[in-house]
């Protein structure tokens, strides 16, 4: 997971125009998260039912390692 350490006058936010996607399979009560992917190649990840708490976000290397072992059943639970 990334933070921002940056010296100078802070730059725009991209979590501000960020479009938020959600699992097209998932309901209106149901508890998902919701994916954006911001203009300077990160990936924020939120809780669909608690939008108000700051985002995680992670870098497209991070990113692309989590979907890899999702993938594969790296977090699969056991049988």
């Amino acid at each position: 997971m990334t933070h921002q350490i940056r010296s100078g006058p802070p730059g725009p936010d991209p979590l501000a125009s960020a479009a938020w996607r959600k699992a097209t399979v998932s309901d209106a009560n149901s508890g998902c998260v919701e994916v954006a992917f911001l203009t300077d190649g990160r990936v924020g990840v939120r809780d669909s039912k608690n939008r108000s708490e700051p985002p995680l976000v992670f870098t497209a290397r991070e990113w692309a390692c989590f979907l890899a072992g999702a993938r594969s059943g790296e977090f699969d639970l056991p049988a």
